[in-house]
């Protein structure tokens, strides 16, 4: 059955595990002769080539389609937009500035019943391709999910949130520092609660950090948020992950990075290119999330555990 995701809670915690094994399992050919449409309202290195290099191995032919191309609502509407590409294309991945415009991508196509199913490749609201390459990161790189702590030590953006509704379906805790005014809303809890989580939410980072399996930071001025790029740094600093509040984890803890890392303000540049960094693998495992989270959007599903091929 094919499905839309743009919330990481779309897949619910069955469809989140198949996701994963799907990801570490010959990329099946969903997509043979047919074209993805991956729309780029914001450009993104590890997005773009991930997603290409996604869809080439579910057996298909990419169009990446830049914002000057189709101006969503200021050349054509968002609708108009959603309706033309899925005449072309098998499935549409779009990466955007706000989170309705992949809702009213959804609901153009539900009202005329087409069969294209809608990824989010980000928003301002949710990031579920990072979210799954963190947990194929932290699956390979530590032998397993289950009993796992997270600790995100930052600005709780739509990384974060994603990343926690994440953590709450596969049995991962997690544990959230920000100043007051940029951590998790009271909504964000209540849904990963909902989700089986048990979020802790804190402002001291070495709270949050003491004994944790995985540290993970992002960017504290995302794109879009350039004008209070001097507020936010002030807000934020002493929420800078270095050395000291990385030897609070675990022994064998690892380090996280979404990736761009501006070095010296969420992260040290020691700590990036440290022995418990994981932030490239991290980065290659964009690949996976992409290629298993199209495969599953377009109706593939693990084969069931004992059967042979």
């Amino acid at each position: 059955m094919r499905a839309d995701v743009l919330r990481i809670s779309d897949l619910g915690a069955d469809g989140l595990a198949a996701v994963l094994e799907i990801a570490r399992s010959p990329a099946p050919q969903v997509l043979a002769g047919l074209g993805a449409a991956l729309v780029f309202e914001r450009p993104s290195a590890r997005t773009r080539n991930a997603c290409e290099m996604a869809v080439v191995q579910l057996g298909g032919h990419p169009v990446t389609i830049r914002d000057d191309e189709v101006a969503m609502d200021r050349r054509e509407t968002v609708e108009d937009v959603a309706r033309t590409l899925a005449c072309y294309h098998a499935l549409l991945a779009a990466r955007v500035a706000r989170h309705a415009t992949l809702e009213r991508m959804v609901a153009a196509l539900a009202r005329e019943a087409v069969p294209v199913p809608v990824v989010n490749l980000l928003s301002d609201l949710e990031h579920p391709t990072q979210a799954v390459a963190d947990l194929l990161t932290v699956r390979d790189e530590l032998g397993g999910l289950a009993g796992r702590t997270v600790a995100y030590v930052g600005d709780a953006n739509n990384v974060c949130r994603s990343l926690a509704d994440a953590c709450a379906m596969a049995g991962v805790a997690m544990r959230v520092a920000a100043p007051d005014g940029y951590g998790l809303r009271p909504a964000d809890v209540e849904r990963n609660r909902d989700l089986g989580g048990a979020l802790v939410c804190t402002t001291r980072p070495e709270e949050a950090v003491e004994g944790v399996d995985v540290v993970y930071t992002d960017v504290w001025v995302s794109m879009g948020e350039e004008a209070e790029a001097g507020r936010r740094r002030a807000d934020l600093a002493g929420f800078t992950v270095d050395d000291a509040l990385l030897g609070r984890a675990a022994p064998g803890a690892i380090f996280l990075h979404c990736l761009p890392a501006h070095r010296g303000e969420e992260v040290t540049d020691g700590v990036l290119e440290g022995a418990r960094s994981r932030v490239w693998r991290q980065a290659e495992n964009r690949l996976h999330a992409a290629r298993a989270l199209f495969a599953y959007a377009l109706g593939a599903r693990p084969a069931p555990v004992g059967t042979s091929s």
